[in-house]
């Protein structure tokens, strides 16, 4: 072992560390400049994070040499001696050559390696303790019996896997992708197992015995015949973006949520969806043609690790075809504002990224060519837009500033807005233009702002005109402006800013983001509760799409109609129509919820929370039916038996908890809690007979139960031919195929079968859902891959008659739904 553990000191030199961690001048030269002190610290702690992460590193190969050599003394004790010796038996006392690589002895001053040879506790390993067993040769089978997928077999690479993982960033956590190669699996074709390996651990799945004797590791898993087609996004993005919701003269709604922008045409209830990009859409505008729309997205990281440039995507509203892709490498982070000109055709387009200096630049879209570019603000920017008859001037604002722009010969000049005798606000929030050129914005202080056009003047107040923030500015068609904010009041002004209307949107749907015209008198609204509204400043308001505010994790399916439930961490409930479409009700909880799962009847559904309680509601009214506690971790799984006699509840507490189940669903008492697992429970599943119960932990274990009396099962001929009624472990033969190459048993979020058992749904941290024909139990299958999902893929299932599939992203929100072709 002493090979591997020098590869870790070769990366970084202990002995260094230790030298700078105890010198004191580093710290205490007074001399030192402040900045040059911080500096140094945070070189310190990096070191500190380093020398941590290389211990972690040493420790997971130490415990997967372990878990090796167990493997191979049982193997040495069930089938007469192997080549493997005890290592006291040939503890080198010398630098010993290893792989053709000469080992220098190690100083006391550095530390030693865990278990290896230069160990000296070793030495003097009494004969009661265990005794390490090591491989004669580096790659060698460890059982005649045991058949390997493929013969390049290399080490899990933990310390790389780690150290990759601990310095990844990014909105959707794809940079986690380990580089290592992961170890293939192996048959064993006398007991009738596969042995698969997860960041270096051994994972034994039994297979069914009729399957024994015909399997094979190298035979290829067909694609499955289904494909995936997005047939409907729920939700909205109101609650962190601006100037996102359009009317198009086609009769679509336009706005975006994930990484799919959505064309809702809400009279004939249809969606189109543009796909184009790979992750968060963070703002959009609408060339004056009305047709052409941009788009522009976060930097993002594929699924093998690569970083995705943040970009503008220029595209077609009609065929939804792609025009032009603009920025890749220039843009830094995300882009925060977009928008065309309006005098000269819409040739141009202004565009802010996020970075430092919130970058101002102007393109030409069309020949894909920057004109200009300048430091817009080191402070928060929240809008830019072109004046509406000169396309060299563009207004933006944000925190503490209002710039006016003008192109001069490809040169942004600035003239910053002066607010002289009316009292600065600290955000100005939104702007818009009068039919007579005027700049009209809106701010933090509740004031709307009329700035004189050519000017940077004040040419007009409405002092307080809403009470707190005002988000959005829309000037209608006839000539009167819109304003709407914080205290969720819509308020109409004339050409004089007279108040003509004034109408206040209920506390449900939360205050207003954002404000776009409708057709005829109507207007469309979206709000920070992530609500598009649609309605009138003489009547009211009704929600045309609504969806989660924060991340979503829980879903279940309803057995016998076409509905299914989310729940999340805005401790929202939500009953959905997968046919109209609509939310059926909506219900507010005391806790943030975590899993659901309906009883068999359909008559109610449990709710689990992240403090241990759990609730069971009735399915059509949406009243309370029963809560209980068990324990204060948050509930991973809520699965009801098939029979509907038993619920499991799978704790983040490593415990299954089970109640006995009467009255259809109404009446619960507590038979006990199945103990035996040393993580936390991911995933439970139910025989079809209600007899048994499987579980999946967070460190890989899969544990089989008989829940009625709360006993393990360990006796592998009782449970590897067991008919599950449902396959939401993502640990098991039936489904081993799933798992990519090089996966740190964390990427697959949910697993599901079809309901007619011909294919499998995965839903990763990559914001990918994979359909997969089952049974899954070829080694990296392939896969039909969809996007869509820009956060973690936290949930997928199948609707009870396999129509559609739908999908729950876990920070964006969204729900979609897929209809199987």
């Amino acid at each position: 072992m002493e090979d591997g553990f020098s590869s870790y000191s070769s990366l970084y030199d202990t002995s260094s560390l230790l030298q700078f961690c105890n010198d004191d001048s580093a710290s205490a030269a007074s001399s030192m400049e402040v900045t040059d002190r911080i500096a140094s610290l945070e070189q310190r702690v990096q070191m500190q994070e380093d020398e941590i992460q290389l211990l972690k590193s040493a420790l997971a190969d130490v415990v997967r040499r372990l878990n090796l050599s167990e493997e191979q003394q049982a193997m040495g004790t069930r089938r007469g001696p192997t080549k493997a010796r005890p290592m006291i038996a040939t503890l080198p006392l010398r630098p010993t050559v290893n792989n053709g690589t000469v080992l220098p002895k190690k100083g006391s001053g550095t530390l030693p390696s865990p278990s290896g040879p230069g160990s000296r506790k070793d030495a003097t390993t009494p004969a009661n303790k265990r005794i390490l067993y090591l491989p004669l040769s580096t790659v060698r089978r460890a059982n005649s019996n045991e058949h390997v997928g493929t013969l390049t077999r290399k080490d899990s690479g933990d310390s790389k896997g780690n150290r990759t993982r601990a310095g990844s960033t990014g909105s959707n956590s794809s940079g986690k992708r380990s580089e290592s190669k992961q170890r293939d699996p192996v048959f064993n074709a006398e007991e009738g197992y596969v042995k698969m390996f997860l960041k270096g651990r051994p994972i034994t799945m039994y297979m069914p015995k009729d399957l024994v004797d015909n399997y094979s590791l190298e035979a290829r898993a067909d694609l499955p015949s289904n494909k995936l087609k997005l047939d409907w996004v729920y939700g909205y993005r109101g609650r962190d973006c601006r100037s996102n919701l359009y009317l198009l003269p086609t009769g679509e709604t336009v706005y975006f949520i994930a990484s799919v922008v959505v064309l809702y045409n809400v009279d004939e209830q249809l969606q189109r969806h543009y796909a184009g990009h790979t992750d968060d859409i963070k703002c959009l505008a609408v060339h004056p043609d009305k047709i052409t729309i941009a788009t522009g997205q976060v930097a993002g990281t594929s699924s093998d690790g690569k970083q995705l440039a943040p970009h503008v995507r220029v595209w077609d509203s009609v065929s939804l075809n792609t025009l032009h892709i603009l920025g890749t490498g220039f843009f830094d982070r995300a882009l925060v504002c977009l928008a065309f000109s309006k005098s000269n055709g819409g040739n141009t387009l202004c565009v802010v990224d996020d970075s430092n200096d919130h970058v101002l630049s102007v393109w030409d879209w069309q020949r894909e060519d920057r004109l200009a570019e300048v430091k817009c603000s080191n402070e928060s920017v929240f809008a830019a837009d072109f004046h509406p008859t000169d396309s060299n001037v563009i207004v933006t604002c944000g925190k503490s500033h209002l710039y006016f722009w003008n192109l001069e010969k490809g040169v942004l000049v600035k003239k910053q807005g002066l607010f002289e005798k009316q009292e600065k606000p600290k955000f100005v929030l939104c702007v818009t233009f009068a039919e007579n050129g005027d700049t009209i914005t809106g701010d933090s202080s509740g004031n709307i702002l009329v700035w004189g056009k050519g000017t940077n003047r004040i040419s007009h107040v409405i002092q307080g005109a809403h009470e707190g923030s005002i988000f959005a500015l829309c000037m209608l068609r006839n000539g009167s402006l819109v304003s709407g904010g914080k205290d969720r009041r819509l308020i109409s002004w004339d050409s004089s800013y007279q108040q003509i209307q004034m109408v206040e949107v209920p506390e449900l749907f939360g205050p207003i983001r954002t404000v776009a015209e409708g057709r005829g008198e109507s207007v469309l609204i979206g709000t920070t509760k992530n609500f598009v509204l649609q309605g009138s400043l003489d009547g009211e308001f009704t929600p045309i799409t609504q969806g989660h505010t924060d991340e979503l994790w829980g879903l279940a399916i309803h057995p016998c109609k076409s509905q299914f439930l989310t729940c999340g961490h805005d401790r929202q409930v939500s009953l959905w129509d997968s046919s109209s479409h609509q939310s059926i009700w909506t219900k507010h909880m005391e806790d943030a919820a975590q899993s659901a799962g309906f009883h068999p009847s359909g008559a109610v559904v449990a709710i689990g929370t992240e403090t241990g309680r759990w609730l069971v509601l009735d399915t059509d009214s949406k009243d309370l039916v029963t809560v209980h506690t068990d324990g204060n971790e948050q509930l991973s799984v809520m699965r009801y038996g098939p029979d509907g006699n038993f619920l499991a509840i799978g704790s983040h507490d490593n415990y299954i908890y089970i109640y006995a189940v009467a009255e259809n669903g109404r009446k619960y008492s507590r038979v006990g809690k199945c103990s035996g697992h040393s993580s936390f429970i991911t995933h439970l599943d139910w025989s079809v007979d209600s007899q048994y119960l499987v579980s999946n932990s967070g460190d890989y274990e899969i544990l089989y139960w008989i829940p009625s009396v709360c006993k393990q099962v360990v006796s592998m001929e009782t449970t590897r031919d067991i008919s599950w009624a449902t396959y939401t472990c993502t640990l098991g033969f039936q489904v081993f195929g799933l798992w990519p190459d090089g996966s740190d048993g964390t990427d697959i979020n949910a697993v599901c079968r079809s309901n007619e058992k011909s294919l499998l749904v995965t839903g990763d941290d990559f914001g990918k859902v994979h359909l997969f024909s089952y049974p899954c139990s070829q080694f990296r299958a392939p896969s039909h891959v969809y996007g869509g999902h820009s956060s973690h893929v936290t949930n997928v299932n199948f609707l009870y008659d396999d129509s559609f599939l739908v999908s729950t992203g876990g920070k964006d929100m969204s729900v979609m739904q897929w209809r199987i072709v």
